[in-house]
């Protein structure tokens, strides 16, 4: 009874805060330095979703997926960020990072039945398109190392947190993580059907 109100209420909290601020991250704050690179990823309800949602996925899949997720997540985000500092413009952004939390929470649901390379190559794909918002905040190209490093610092941060965050709720009760992921998976719908 008590872990399917929490899972509700998850859910429902979720979904609100997705309604009131679908790019909250986007918003033209400064991008000088570490400190603004780490602050970003962490303004936005859409990152913050897909970034820990990789890490319940990798700590659900387990083994080397550990690292292979977020590691496959935050090389794709590097290169996508250099890509909107330097060119070709990466099309469909806010889309692509709202159908990121979208998966992300069904790859959750489903970890079973995903391979742990499949999963690593879709955080990648995932990765790349939050790099692209990253990047694209950024009003100096000269400044993307320092800024770059923060949020690969931030994203890193999220990723471990939902790791640690999987395994607890796994401890607790199995189907936890599950319920997580689809209340993450909602959540993404909503931001799926705004962006």
């Amino acid at each position: 009874m008590i872990r399917s109100v929490f899972a509700a209420r998850f859910a429902l909290a979720a979904g609100l805060v997705a309604l009131s601020a679908p790019a909250f991250a986007h918003t033209g704050h400064a991008t000088d330095g570490a400190v603004a690179g780490f602050v970003h990823p962490l303004l936005g309800l859409d990152h913050v979703l897909a970034m820990l949602a990789a890490g319940v996925f990798a700590a659900r899949k387990g083994g080397a997926a550990h690292v292979a997720v977020p590691g496959a997540f935050m090389a794709a985000m590097l290169l996508g960020g250099a890509l909107a500092v330097v060119g070709p413009a990466i099309p469909a952004v806010e889309t692509g990072i709202a159908l990121s939390v979208a998966l992300l929470g069904l790859a959750i649901v489903w970890a079973e039945r995903i391979d742990a390379r499949w999963g690593a190559f879709a955080a990648g794909i995932f990765g790349l398109f939050h790099g692209a918002a990253h990047g694209a905040e950024l009003a100096d190209a000269t400044a993307f190392a320092p800024y770059a490093i923060g949020f690969l610092a931030a994203t890193g941060a999220l990723h471990a947190a939902g790791i640690a965050l999987a395994r607890m709720a796994a401890s607790l009760n199995a189907a936890l993580p599950r319920q997580a992921g689809a209340a993450i998976f909602a959540a993404g719908a909503v931001l799926l059907a705004v962006a």
